[in-house]
């Protein structure tokens, strides 16, 4: 086969694989294939019992799997014909081995392709022998005691377990609602609130045929000029799968856990599946040999997979390079490198799925610049990941000069390293532990030999006659401080010399406010195409797809690799996140202006701000760094802005990450680890740009996926926000206390380089990470205090808000509560310190007394009251209580109140 030939063929294979599991969906709709057509289906894919007189049918769903692929036909690519290897042609003598058959019969496979599918059921799921073959002939209903009807999705995340594991499991409480992917669908619900009495049967079919006919429609969205391509076509199914079945239960017989969704055990089935069928065809393995190995597992020790993994290193380096001209145009530089490292890391993956002929849905993890492909494990795939290696060092050596790159590294594996064992229950997934610390430690040593430098073979180096590409008038780039300039172009009135790739970059913050899509092709399509190739590919932006005749002419001409779906969800939240196209979720949240700020920039709201730096300020442009300084800024009675300008960054990551994917699932199978980074990523890739778009509208997502996050914004808005953050996060995590993250804000007034910035912000968040023993916890204003502190200071600098506007306590007293908080937090080493409640009632008797309408003596016993308040709400509820952290909601007034 040539390579596009290997690419198709494994693309179908992908194919079956993605739907094996679909019968389950259209069964529990309630899908009517008809009587005679069912009970054909039933016989061919089902399984078939036998007890007391009586026979009935299991795992109904294989029926149903053939049933819904005959509705679903026609929006499909081809599944007929001549062209449809591996599997037969409608025509052939053994036209059982269609693509139909091994998808359905995965629960009674006959032929090699059929076992190849079952037997990636089975190793997705961590099933070994004697354990499957219970579930394989047992009927429906899960350990909660719902049927597959009612059952709704349990969260991973409640059951994550970071300390020893208590003998008895306790209660699981939440369940995903039945509803297609947005940013409200993704987060637990009490299983009360959205899972049906198992005797409603009627209730739970329409909630799934509701959905089914929402994934029905949705299918036809899919240009139909694009099934020419399979592996494009694949890439647009995958999302859509995964919007409307991530939150299906995938398994639902043998009392098991139904924990993992629909979406990401098809996909690990897919991949494995893949996989599988090149490491024979490789081999040329004759069929009756493949067939008795899968059904005795003999070769199930053979490592016949590779998983590889990338990790994009260097980010930070990446986006805050900075140049003399970097900081005039700091936010759009920060939205476009962000945007930028995303497609790096889309790229890369592509790069090595296209070296090894695989598709898409081999690529099973992607957040946050990591991914994981699963390959076969041939030496042609090792020779074709270490070409690839060498095409990425290559091209950051060139571009980044060392200071970012992309680690590859791959492991091989057996099928049985992915099983469950019997014996011992704390250790009977002690292989498939072992195999991810060995994953992990892998990527860790390639991360430490970046660019081959400590092997005999490093990468070919870049810097021969580098100065020589300086140019004498040009020198160097005005944006990056370290690339050679190419290109002389004027930006708002200023001639600059620009390397091509900081032109990208800026050309890229500009066009995210226009364009929701790209396109990935051999060749550059239209005028909205960046100048430098990523690995070989040339990226454009492009607008409505009818613009384009939906792309089928670049699809025709061979020349379109994918379309990408970048846009931010609706502002509901509740629309399903799905437009036609594969989706990436690489696109951050950038602050704009309004029709109310414009006018409110006539008012003097933005005048301390650079016109010429900041550009025109009119509705719908992108605000600055500058701008967002002053939008903490309120008007008081006077007509006049009041609050200082300042920005502040929220840098946070979850704790203890590795821990809770190497040790905290009791136990884990390979569909559980793919569910766990998919729904991890969400939460911040998903859910938070969507936040800052609808409640917090002056916040830049520098990045946010994965694990981690850097958002910028005005200074108390922030803080505000990292609250709402630590909330919902807690939320979503079905309020397990074993999960959760640490982060830090710095802030600073506007001006400061956005390199300081970052740099600040990382300082903050390394010293929130060393609070012990549980982290948990935020840096702000120097401040490191758990996350239930920062909540109650919170509220105690609302409390001292509202005593402040009330007795209209001046700035000098509360600048006074500084010194005594510094003697209070010492009374230990100086026990003369202990004089502060002293100092503190003598002033506050002090300024009561000179307090207009106050000073008459007729109010003494008022004045005594008011005395109490404020050692009740100050001193006991303020410095008593919090000590050295009440400086928080005491810099957070005095800040708010600066004229």
């Amino acid at each position: 086969m040539t390579p596009q030939e290997l690419l198709a063929a494994s693309s179908r294979v992908a194919l079956s694989g993605l739907i094996h599991d679909i019968g389950k969906f259209a069964e529990r709709a309630g899908l009517d294939p008809g009587a005679e057509l069912l009970d054909a289906n039933l016989h061919q894919y089902a399984r078939r019992q036998q007890a007391g007189g009586r026979q009935w049918f299991t795992h109904r769903h294989g029926a149903y799997t053939a049933a819904a692929i005959d509705l679903l036909e026609r929006h499909f690519p081809r599944l007929v014909g001549t062209d449809v290897a591996p599997f037969a042609a409608w025509d052939a003598p053994n036209v059982d081995d269609s693509l139909i058959n091994a998808a359905a019969r995965h629960h009674k496979p006959e032929t090699a392709l059929q076992w190849l599918i079952a037997t990636a059921d089975r190793v997705a799921s961590g099933f070994e022998r004697e354990t499957f073959d219970r579930y394989n002939d047992a009927e429906e209903g899960t350990s909660t005691g719902g049927d597959h009807f009612s059952s709704r999705q349990l969260t991973l995340f409640e059951q994550i377990r970071l300390d020893e594991s208590p003998s008895e499991q306790p209660a699981l409480n939440y369940r995903y609602a039945l509803q297609p992917l947005s940013p409200m669908a993704i987060f637990p619900q009490p299983a009360k609130a959205c899972e049906p009495n198992k005797r409603d049967r009627v209730k739970a079919t329409q909630q799934y045929r509701a959905l089914w006919d929402q994934f029905a429609e949705a299918l036809k969205a899919i240009p139909d000029s694009h099934q020419d391509r399979l592996d494009l076509w694949l890439d647009h199914f995958d999302t859509l799968l995964a919007t409307y079945a991530h939150a299906i239960p995938a398994a639902t017989a043998f009392g098991v856990k139904p924990e993992v969704s629909l979406y990401d055990h098809s996909k690990a089935v897919a991949a494995l599946a893949t996989a599988l069928w090149r490491w024979h065809q490789a081999r040329d393995d004759d069929p009756q040999a493949i067939i008795d190995s899968q059904q005795q597992r003999a070769d199930w020790d053979t490592p016949k997979l590779l998983l590889i993994q990338g990790d994009l290193f260097g980010i930070q380096d990446f986006i805050f390079a900075a140049g003399g001209e970097t900081q005039r145009r700091a936010a759009k530089l920060l939205r476009g490198r962000s945007f930028y490292v995303g497609l790096l890391t889309e790229c890369a993956a592509m790069r090595v799925l296209d070296a090894l002929a695989l598709p898409p849905t081999s690529q099973i993890i992607n957040a946050a610049g990591k991914f994981l492909i699963v390959a076969p494990n041939t030496e042609a795939m090792r020779s074709a990941l270490a070409e690839v290696r060498s095409t990425l060092d290559t091209w950051f050596l060139a571009h980044s000069f060392g200071q970012a790159g992309v680690g590859l590294a791959w492991l091989e594996a057996s099928c049985n390293d992915f099983l469950s064992a019997r014996g011992d229950p704390k250790n009977s997934h002690q292989r498939f532990r072992t195999l991810m610390k060995r994953l992990f430690a892998q990527l860790d040593l390639a991360k430490a030999q970046r660019f081959g430098l400590c092997s005999e073979t490093p990468a070919e180096p870049v810097f021969e006659g580098f100065l020589d590409r300086f140019d004498n008038r040009l020198g160097v780039c005005q944006i990056d401080g370290r690339s050679p300039a190419e290109r002389e172009e004027v930006h708002q009135g200023r001639a600059l010399a620009l390397s091509l790739l900081a032109k990208d970059q800026i050309n890229i913050g500009n066009w995210l406010t226009q364009f929701e899509r790209l396109l990935v092709t051999r060749e550059g399509i239209g005028q909205h195409t960046l100048d430098v190739d990523l690995f070989g590919y040339r990226i454009s932006f492009t607008g409505e797809e009818a613009d384009s005749g939906r792309f089928g002419p670049a699809v025709r001409e061979d020349n379109l690799l994918r379309a990408w779906d970048f846009s931010l969800p609706a502002a509901d939240g509740e629309r399903a996140l799905w437009n036609g196209y594969a989706r990436r979720y690489i696109n951050g949240y950038i602050p704009r202006f309004s029709g109310t700020e414009t006018r409110a920039y006539e008012q003097d709201k933005y005048a301390r701000c650079d016109p010429e730096a900041d550009g025109d300020v009119s509705p719908n442009e992108p605000k600055t760094l500058n701008h967002l300084a002053c939008e903490d800024q309120w008007l008081n009675e006077r007509e006049r802005w009041v609050g200082i300008r300042a920005l502040s960054t929220l840098k946070g990551d979850i704790d203890n990450l590795g821990l809770i994917f190497q040790q905290g699932l009791a136990e884990p199978t390979f569909a559980k680890m793919a569910a766990l980074s998919r729904q991890t990523n969400a939460f911040f890739a998903v859910y938070l740009p969507w936040l800052c778009a609808t409640e917090y509208p002056n916040t830049y997502t520098v990045f946010a996926g994965g694990d981690d996050f850097f958002l910028i914004g005005p200074w108390r808005s922030q803080m505000a926000l990292a609250r709402r953050l630590q909330h919902d996060f807690a939320r979503y995590v079905a309020d397990n206390p074993a999960i959760h993250f640490s982060a830090g804000l710095s802030t600073t007034k506007p001006g400061l380089p956005i390199r300081h910035l970052a740099a600040l912000g990382e300082q903050a968040l390394e010293q929130a990470k060393g609070l012990r023993p549980e982290k948990n916890a935020v840096t702000c204003f120097g401040e490191t205090v758990p996350w239930s502190a920062f909540v109650a200071l919170g509220e105690a600098g609302v409390e001292l808000k509202a005593l402040a506007d009330e007795l209209a306590l001046s700035t000098g007293f509360i600048y006074g509560l500084l010194e005594l908080i510094e003697k209070a937090e010492h009374v230990h080493q100086r026990p003369e310190n202990a004089i502060w409640h002293s100092q503190f009632a003598y002033r506050a008797a002090r300024m009561l007394e000179r307090a207009p309408g106050l000073r008459d003596r007729s109010k003494v016993e008022e004045r005594r009251r008011l005395q109490q308040r404020l050692a009740q709400v100050i001193a006991l509820g303020g410095i008593e209580r919090f000590g050295g952290r009440y400086r928080i909601p005491l810099f957070t007034h005095l800040y708010q109140t600066r004229d």
